[in-house]
């Protein structure tokens, strides 16, 4: 008899995604399917979409979710998470979404605490509304809205989120990831279960970042993203793990 040894997660469905050719968002959503599924929390999962290209990543989980106002997943995450602790919370956002209109709220929901976890999916643009320079944006980087690239003199230079969150006194843990190569996939995973896991526990506030790609506003094939966030974004962007709860107790 014949052993399946891969399958569709119970926690995603069988929904076709609206993701663009060479996107790694549908990767990360597996990974949250699968760390569900392990660790046996559909049924007490929550997850809280945002506005941006995962606005519709509701459709594509057997989960409960919610929508949030633009930003402000952190606030509705900390809200449900108060008023039924024995659930497992999670918010999925962008770089424009995360980083930009909801920093405070995500600065503050991990200074306080909160015993919900983050999946931070950064390609360095404004991703479903135009591909307009995001926060996350890189140096010299071509927009929408900096068509001669992104001038750090005048704008600023992109903003590191793992690295200000590990700041924070408050226990926590913070990684950053990548899933454009197989081996990147596996320690992006094992990253994603562990903030889980502290979740489970009850331990601290989470977030793991992945470094995605975005062919379409980078106009490049899917091919040429992934070598450009191998040279461009991984110098910048260093994979590992900025901050762990252990540190702090």
């Amino acid at each position: 008899m014949a052993t399946t040894v891969f399958k569709r997660p119970e926690s995603m469905s069988t929904n076709i995604t609206h993701y663009c050719p060479g996107c790694t968002h549908g990767i990360v959503h597996r990974l949250v399917g699968e760390v569900l599924d392990e660790l046996g929390l559909r049924e007490r999962a929550i997850g809280i979409a945002p506005v941006g290209c995962s606005v519709l990543c509701y459709n594509y989980f057997n989960i409960d979710f919610q929508e949030s106002a633009h930003g402000r997943a952190p606030a509705m995450a900390t809200g449900i998470k108060r008023t039924r602790p024995d659930t497992i919370v999670f918010t999925y956002q962008g770089d424009g979404d995360l980083a930009s209109i909801g920093t405070n709220e995500l600065i503050h929901a991990a200074n306080r605490g909160e015993r919900i976890t983050t999946v931070f999916v950064n390609n360095a643009i404004y991703g479903m509304t135009g591909g307009q320079m995001a926060p996350t944006t890189m140096p010299g980087q071509v927009t929408t809205t900096c068509p001669m690239g992104r001038d750090v003199q005048t704008m600023g230079h992109p903003l590191r989120v793992s690295e200000m969150l590990a700041t924070l006194k408050t226990p926590s843990y913070i990684a950053r990831v990548a899933v454009h190569k197989p081996s990147y996939v596996i320690e992006a995973k094992r990253a994603l279960k562990k903030a889980f896991q502290y979740q489970v526990e009850g331990r601290c506030y989470s977030l793991v970042e992945f470094l995605s790609t975005c062919p379409t506003n980078w106009a490049m094939t899917p091919s040429q993203s992934t070598k450009w966030l191998e040279d461009t974004m991984l110098p910048y962007y260093p994979l590992g793990e900025f901050k762990t709860p252990d540190e702090e107790e």
